[in-house]
């Protein structure tokens, strides 16, 4: 008797556990007007701006803007030129956002290697944070992953923006 009821607690929580994983999978991103994919690991991320022939960048939310927002940007890299020359350039851009305090960089990889630029800001009295990931997709083109956000949410999520940016990838033509 105490073998039935120790399987069937297993075969329950086993049950259990299949089900919240189905649940907590996520889903993909792919456009034929773009040349770059990527997992998006939770269905809270919604599309705001679809990418089109016109305008190949696309942006999400994780459930708010506040709580999280990628915006996803190829930015041109000159001959000769190097990833952390475009660190600066976005560097001296965000100087001017009240309370901006510039983090550390990290090397990153994933399907596409390059570096993590982290900051922090302040937004309407809040303290935000800000995580870019520049990724090497060729020798003169380099994808920026934007996230930002308030800063304990984007924190908390950070497993989440890792996941997008090592999933990250550009289709082979």
């Amino acid at each position: 008797m105490n073998k039935y009821r120790s399987s069937a607690l297993f075969t329950l929580i086993a049950g259990l556990m299949l089900s919240v994983s189905v649940s907590a999978q996520g889903s993909s991103f792919s456009s034929p007007d773009v040349e770059y994919s990527f997992e998006l690991p939770d269905d809270r991320w919604k599309m705001t701006v679809k990418p089109s022939a016109t305008t190949p960048n696309v942006e999400y939310v994780f459930g708010d803007r506040t709580e999280g927002h990628l915006e996803v940007r190829r930015l041109s890299l000159p001959s000769r030129g190097v990833v952390s020359d475009l660190i600066k350039e976005e560097e001296q851009k965000l100087q001017f956002n009240p309370g901006y305090v510039a983090g550390k960089e990290e090397q990153f990889g994933g399907f596409l290697n390059g570096t993590v630029f982290n900051f922090e800001f302040v937004r309407a009295g809040r303290p935000m944070a800000g995580r870019f990931y520049f990724l090497k997709a060729a020798e003169n083109s380099v994808y920026v992953l934007r996230f930002t956000g308030f800063r304990d949410k984007l924190r908390s999520i950070r497993n989440q923006t890792d996941s997008i940016a090592r999933t990250f990838t550009v289709k082979k033509r």
